[in-house]
């Protein structure tokens, strides 16, 4: 149970780290893929951070049902992270969808 517990502790704090490097307007590699793709810099910024948030939400609701369903053992409790964060992932490309058919209209 231990082990579990410090592996989602390491995936959310990676996690966490992934996120705050993809949105900072000072990472390198946010510099580098906006001078590489040749856009505006804040504009590529802006432009990532709904997604990143997105998935940021995601994966904070999937690391609290993982913490909820922690003592049910550790397989039973991956599995039933993994299947929120599916069905989270599948409702909000769904959303997405829908808002963008709305802006073709």
């Amino acid at each position: 149970m231990k082990l579990f517990q410090k592996c989602i502790d390491n995936a959310a704090t990676l996690g966490g780290a992934v996120f705050g490097d993809h949105i900072s307007p000072i990472s390198d590699t946010t510099i580098l893929a906006s001078a590489g793709a040749q856009c505006n810099h804040v504009s590529h910024v802006n432009t990532q951070l709904p997604y990143a948030a997105l998935v940021a939400g995601i994966a904070a609701v999937s690391y609290v049902i993982a913490g909820l369903c922690a003592t049910l053992g550790s397989i039973l409790s991956c599995v039933i992270m993994w299947a929120s964060a599916l069905l989270l992932f599948v409702a909000a490309v769904g959303l997405i969808k829908q808002i963008n058919k709305k802006k073709a209209e």
